[in-house]
């Protein structure tokens, strides 16, 4: 059977050469010079050589659209392409290797395709039908064709690249017994010797790639995952390994996807909506080519699934930027396995050193360079298959330096050369003892030989850290690293960053991980995910006990058990483990917080402008202006101010029984002192112009201890409010906990925000009969104008108490702020009642002291009754009385037809009239 399939094979191959060669007149073409070596320029990069080494790398990208070819392949192309050809020309400059013979390469592009890889490496198997009998082929003269030269066999090829491209080729080049080493192919299905017999690879299998998948999944104990794959050679056997070694640790495999050839858009978008509906699966294992991993990574932006998976992922997407560009946060957290490999400085030196003038043995140099500098030469069309064209003319001097990054398997592809070329120096040794030269027995290399001798039996260090050697199957160690995604907190840049390794082991750096939600912490994914601390399990129906629901506590819950949750009740709050409670720290005001600061500022500011007055009345305690203000009640009034300030201090000090019996009496006592006063005045004004306007008869209670007297028993009825509250609602402190907030307590004072307005409701009643008064009294005399000022003092209060009762229980939640308001209204009424009242008298004290005199704080019209002439005067017998009385003559004026004079008799009694 097998030799029957090997024949077909061949016949099959003569045919398609047979084809290309002949019908489509497309001969190639060999040329011959003095020394024998081969040379080619048919789209080929050429080293010629007398040994030849084929080569197989993806240039460029594949075509979209029915093109074969796509845009040029910036890394994973041209740089693997001049990895080969650096490795060639260190293997000729060294004595050591192959003495005497140089080694040549012919390398073709396979445009990432296997098709078309496969028709170019037919070009590597022309040797084997040299001997065909020329008589079998006619030229149109009728002569015998005949080759320019003999074509010189190809001892190996170093390729492909893709899995899916080195399966192709392997089955071709196993029936011509022509030895394939790859750099970058690593599906399973290569280890497989009964197919695969002359393929041989210096990187790992994805068997061990896999391993190492499974081996981190385990660490981290993630017992259910979803995988994803690429269609072809590559993903599903790779996918497929992992599985294998998923079943034997007894880890869950939620759903398996299949990403087809030829996806779309729509594809992609199927695929994140399955993986999510797994919503218990947060782990998902790619084994994908990095075009998929990149399309599949925006279907999950499309979807905006920000870190809701983990991607644990294999080297298709590796350390590439191409997946992750544009998806840096849905990728971030990504753990990608990457071949351990070493950079190679000489060949970073060799690189950029080449220019497009210089390197012609590359065909493809040319158009790399235009794509990498959007550029063009001159002459040369810089339209490639992307269809892009590039206005800007290359020098062929740009430097490469900003855009150039040595990929990742240029040593792998160090390896395979050298893999090869030690083999054949080796080989010629044995096969041509006593010459370096190469000998008959090596014109015609045995492949068979030169595999199962030499090649499978290379062992040698490459001098960059990593041991060459294969095993029974042709595969090399398995050697990675483990790479994470991250955001690099110094630059807020994405990197790959390598947290551990794998070389027939795993060794994790844990603490240097970084997972999908940028934080530290461990994603889980298990069919039942452990409950966490602050949840408790609950069984369903079903009565399976592998899978429950986990259902968190309340935030005011502790977890009794594993299936129970308990209050932990009011003022008590859970400790961090969920395993019992404590009591939370009670919230008040702080003196150092801006809450604070902003009314004690204010207060102090009051207090000592208060204080001020104080002092300046008792300095001029006997001038006019101190007289005519009534200086009891002005007294009481400064008295109610620097009560109303202090309290600022103790509403911001911690509650406790005294302070909240303190500030339950103070608030409401500094107010009645103030509007006791302020009222006392208003009343008093009233009557004595009501009395004038009806008799000359002096109005009752308005000496200076009269108007004590009433203003004390005004006070002292809030005062037996505050004394029946107090009783009925015994001072002490309480907890609150705001707007339902179980976590926060407030130490607040054992009064309801309520019954606090309703002890003010007394106040709020003495402020409106005030200001009822205050209109009353707007129109009289010019000289008594201190009406008017009270008025402005009544009106400005009725507006801060209108605005403070809303804001304070619209604040109820926030009792820094209610305070805070509390303090400021308090400290405003008292600063409207200290400005209005006492900045004129002691603007004239201070700053017009010549207007401190008697005349000017008296009216100095005269008062004359046109009907009769009749001057009234107000007097007392009581010196008392005649020291602070009211020196008027009142007559009506035009309105009730009466003009007053008082000077005469003000003058005569030389004593101050109270101008109120």
């Amino acid at each position: 059977m097998e030799i029957w399939y090997r024949s077909r094979v061949v016949w099959g191959v003569i045919l398609i050469l047979f084809y290309k060669t002949y019908l489509l007149n497309s001969v190639i073409t060999f040329r011959g010079n003095d020394t024998g070596k081969l040379s080619r320029s048919d789209e080929s990069a050429n080293i010629e050589g007398d040994i030849i080494l084929g080569g197989l790398f993806p240039v460029h990208q594949k075509g979209d659209d029915g093109a074969e070819c796509g845009a040029i392949n910036i890394q994973r192309g041209v740089q693997r392409l001049e990895a080969m050809l650096f490795t060639v020309d260190r293997i000729n400059a060294d004595p050591k290797v192959l003495p005497g013979i140089d080694l040549g390469a012919e390398v073709f592009d396979t445009c990432s395709r296997g098709t078309y890889a496969l028709e170019r490496s037919l070009e590597f198997i022309r040797a084997s039908f040299a001997n065909l009998d020329s008589a079998d082929f006619k030229c149109d003269d009728g002569s015998e064709a005949k080759a320019n030269a003999t074509p010189r066999a190809i001892a190996g090829v170093i390729g492909g690249s893709y899995s899916s491209v080195s399966i192709q080729v392997a089955n071709l080049l196993r029936l011509f017994k022509l030895p394939q080493i790859s750099y970058a192919s690593t599906s399973a299905d290569l280890s497989d010797k009964k197919r695969y017999d002359y393929f041989v690879r210096t990187v790992p299998p994805d068997g061990f790639q896999a391993k190492a998948m499974a081996d981190i999944v385990q660490l981290f104990n993630w017992t259910y995952v979803s995988t994803v794959a690429s269609e072809g050679d590559y993903g599903q056997s790779g996918i497929e390994s992992f599985q294998n070694e998923a079943r034997s640790r007894n880890i869950c495999i939620s759903i398996s996807i299949k990403i087809i050839s030829n996806s779309n858009q729509e594809t992609f978008d199927t695929a994140i909506e399955d993986l999510d509906s797994k919503k218990n699966a947060m782990i998902v294992v790619l084994f994908l080519r990095v075009e998929d991993a990149r399309n599949l990574l925006l279907a999950a932006k499309r979807k905006k699934l920000y870190h809701r998976f983990t991607w644990i992922a294999s080297d298709g997407w590796g350390m590439q930027d191409k997946p992750v560009l544009g998806n840096e946060d849905i990728a971030e957290g990504a753990m990608t396995i990457e071949l351990d490999s070493t950079l190679i400085p000489e060949f970073d030196t060799y690189f950029l050193k080449l220019k497009p003038e210089t390197n012609t043995r590359n065909p493809w140099f040319k158009e790399y360079w235009e794509t990498v500098h959007e550029c063009k030469f001159r002459g040369k069309s810089s339209k490639a298959v992307t269809g892009q064209e590039f206005k800007k003319n290359c020098t062929g001097q740009e430097k490469k330096l900003d855009v150039y990054q040595q990929e990742t398997k240029v040593q792998f592809i160090y390896n395979a050369v050298y893999a090869m070329a030690l083999s054949l120096d080796r080989m010629q040794r044995d096969v041509c003892p006593g010459t370096t030269k190469l000998c008959e027995n090596m014109k015609k290399i045995d492949g068979e030989r030169l595999l199962k001798e030499y090649i499978l039996n290379t062992s040698f260090s490459d001098d960059y850290g990593a041991m060459v050697q294969f095993d029974s199957k042709g595969d090399a160690l398995g050697r990675y690293r483990i790479m994470n995604y991250q955001k690099n907190p110094k630059t807020e840049r994405y990197e790959y960053v390598v947290v551990g390794n794998w070389s027939m082991s795993l060794q994790l750096d844990v603490d240097r991980l970084v997972w999908s939600s940028g934080t530290a912490g461990v994603p889980e994914s298990r069919c039942s995910e452990p409950c966490n601390f602050d949840q408790y399990k609950y069984i369903g129906k079903s009565g399976d006990s592998c899978c429950w629901v986990c259902i968190t506590c309340q935030d005011f819950e502790y977890l009794k058990d594993e299936f129970t949750c308990e209050d932990c009740g009011r003022g008590r709050w859970p400790n961090s483990d969920k395993r019992d409670c404590h009591v939370l720290p009670k919230q008040y005001m702080q003196w150092d917080s801006v809450y604070s600061l902003v009314p004690m500022v204010l207060a102090c500011v009051g207090l000592i402008a208060t204080l001020v007055v104080i002092l300046t009345f008792m300095k001029f305690h006997d001038t006019p202006v101190v007289m005519a203000s009534g200086r009891e009640l002005s007294y009481f009034l400064l008295s109610g101010c620097l009560m109303c300030y202090f309290i600022t201090f103790i509403l911001i000090a911690k509650p406790s029984t005294i302070m909240c019996a303190i500030q339950r009496f103070g608030v409401g006592f500094g107010f009645s002192v103030i509007y006791s006063s302020l009222l006392t005045k208003t009343n008093r004004i009233s009557r004595i112009f009501d009395s004038a306007r009806r008799s000359a008869r002096r109005p009752p209670f308005i000496s200076p201890k009269s108007q004590i007297v009433i203003t004390c028993i005004l006070i002292l009825i809030q005062v037996l409010f505050t004394i029946v509250w107090l009783v009925i609602e015994p001072p002490g402190t309480r907890i609150y906990l705001p707007n339902g907030k179980r976590n926060e307590v407030i130490l607040k004072c054992k009064t309801d925000d309520i019954s606090f307005l309703v002890s003010l409701m007394y106040n709020m009643l003495l402020i409106i009969v005030c200001t009822l008064y205050a209109i009353k009294t707007r129109k009289i005399p010019e000289n008594f104008n201190e009406s008017k000022f009270i008025g402005f003092a009544m009106y400005t209060t009725c507006i801060i108490w209108l605005a403070f009762v809303p804001i304070y229980f619209g604040t109820l939640n926030s009792f820094q702020v209610q305070i805070t308001t509390l303090c400021i209204s308090i400290s405003l009424s008292a600063t409207v009642a200290l400005l209005c009242l006492f900045t004129p008298k002691m603007y004239i004290i201070v700053f017009q002291p010549e207007k401190n005199v008697r005349r000017l704080t008296m009216n100095s019209a005269s008062y004359n009754k046109k009907p009769q002439t009749t001057t009234s005067s107000i007097l007392t017998n009581n010196h008392d009385a005649f020291s602070e009385r009211i020196k008027l003559s009142v007559n009506y004026d035009q309105k009730f037809g009466v003009t007053t004079t008082a000077e005469k008799d003000d003058k005569e009694k030389d004593v101050p009239a109270s101008s109120l």
